[in-house]
């Protein structure tokens, strides 16, 4: 009976997500997996392998584009993608040698127009809080890379403005502050209000960038393994393809890399991607 239905925007679809899902990424040919989203309230399918797709093929179309490109000047849209557990930039057109764009599932969604949309405060402390949310954050960040133990050591040992009650963000709170708009290619900035303080890095293809951020939340296979965490790029999603460092995903990506381990085990990142 309703006439006002539209395609969520990222931050809106993202609100589905549930990490008690396994990724699917590794799997060849069947596997028992659990997906990211709640089959109790929403149908879901993998990928049809018997029509050519992948079992990691369930990605899911948001009204949210990315204001740079990716995959060196491809148009852009964010999707959640609830058998891997990412959110990834996808093309929004055929890309090179397609006779046709790729086609994705989706879900609508009405009412809220203000969902996901922040208001922040400066309380002039070092700290910010979103009262679109109620939470408080550092206005800085940890000016360092850490492992994922060290990440939440840092904040569980972290004493600022009188409060020492901080922890590593989950990964919902996380993406809560990705601001959509920005994005390192044309903003010169990180994809986060600028009211935070963002450290910039030299990324591994030697340009000046943006640090990935740690969450609390981990992203574990479908044998159950938990080594992995999630992550989301407030700079480019880097990955190595065709033997360059490109911006394959985009800022304001979601993905998941080991919580710990020796840099030099992944000269070219964790994955193609």
């Amino acid at each position: 009976g309703y006439h006002d239905w539209r395609l969520p925007n990222i931050k809106e679809l993202y609100s589905l997500i549930l990490f008690d899902g396994t990724d699917v990424s590794a799997c060849k040919g069947s596997c028992t997996a659990t997906p990211f989203i709640d089959t109790r309230y929403f149908k879901f399918s993998y990928g049809a392998e018997s029509a050519g797709e992948r079992t990691i093929d369930a990605q899911y179309a948001s009204s949210t584009r990315y204001i740079a490109t990716t995959m060196n000047g491809v148009e852009t849209m964010f999707g959640v993608n609830f058998a891997d557990g990412r959110i990834k930039g996808y093309p929004i057109n055929a890309m090179p040698g397609q006779s046709e764009g790729k086609q994705f599932f989706v879900l609508y969604v009405r009412g809220n127009p203000d969902y996901a949309i922040n208001h922040f405060m400066d309380n002039g402390d070092g700290t910010l809080t979103d009262n679109a949310t109620g939470l408080t954050w550092t206005q800085s960040d940890s000016a360092k890379g850490l492992n994922w133990q060290e990440a939440l050591a840092y904040c569980e040992n972290l004493t600022l403005a009188g409060l020492d009650d901080w922890h590593l963000p989950n990964a919902k709170e996380l993406q809560s502050i990705v601001d959509y708009t920005r994005a390192p290619a044309i903003t010169h900035s990180a994809a986060i209000d600028p009211l935070f303080k963002t450290s910039r890095i030299q990324a591994e293809n030697k340009k000046t960038d943006y640090p990935f951020y740690w969450s609390s939340t981990t992203h574990a296979d479908t044998s159950g393994n938990g080594a992995f965490a999630v992550y989301v790029a407030f700079g480019e999603a880097l990955g190595y393809m065709n033997n360059a460092w490109i911006d394959v995903h985009g800022a304001g990506a979601q993905r998941s890399d080991p919580k710990s381990g020796s840099v030099s085990n992944y000269a070219s990142g964790h994955g193609p991607q």
